[in-house]
């Protein structure tokens, strides 16, 4: 390399490619320089790097408790809207947007009690958990399951 500034670019470069594996490790082998002077570089990276994963972690955080308090806010939206349109009896509403028609959805099956559920709704693979499509088949057929009911899941389509 010729001079500081070309070094400093090359190896900038290097941090902000999509490069990965033999390619990175060809191309830094490319670079004329000297061996602690390359070493120090790829140190500087891989901090610079660390850094750059430690952001996106807690950006994942911050983005997923985002997704889940924007889910829970469009659910109780969802909840308000059947329930006033239910309550006043409108089975279909055009409104300046939009078109609103409450309807059934399949229903939830909640499970109450594990240890309450009979063994055949039981399923363990890593961990012990219900088997709700058995569960939904046996209660939407009129089966008494301990420890388990259907859950009506009415919405509002919104056209």
């Amino acid at each position: 390399m010729s001079n500081l500034f070309e070094l400093n670019d090359t190896y900038r470069q290097l941090v902000d490619s999509d490069l990965e594996g033999q390619a990175l490790i060809d191309t830094l082998e490319a670079i004329q320089d000297e061996r602690e002077v390359k070493l120090d570089y790829i140190a500087t990276m891989i901090d610079e790097l660390k850094s750059d994963i430690e952001w996106a972690k807690e950006r994942r955080v911050e983005l997923l408790d985002k997704q889940r308090a924007t889910e829970r806010k469009a659910k109780s939206l969802m909840d308000y809207l059947t329930e006033a349109l239910d309550d006043a009896g409108i089975k279909k509403v055009q409104t300046k947007n939009h078109i609103l028609k409450p309807r059934n959805y399949r229903a939830s099956v909640v499970v109450k009690s594990l240890d309450d559920l009979p063994a055949e709704y039981i399923r363990e693979k890593n961990t012990v958990s219900a088997d709700k499509t058995a569960l939904y088949k046996a209660l939407k057929a009129g089966v008494d399951v301990p420890g388990a009911e259907l859950k009506p899941n009415r919405g509002t389509q919104i056209m």
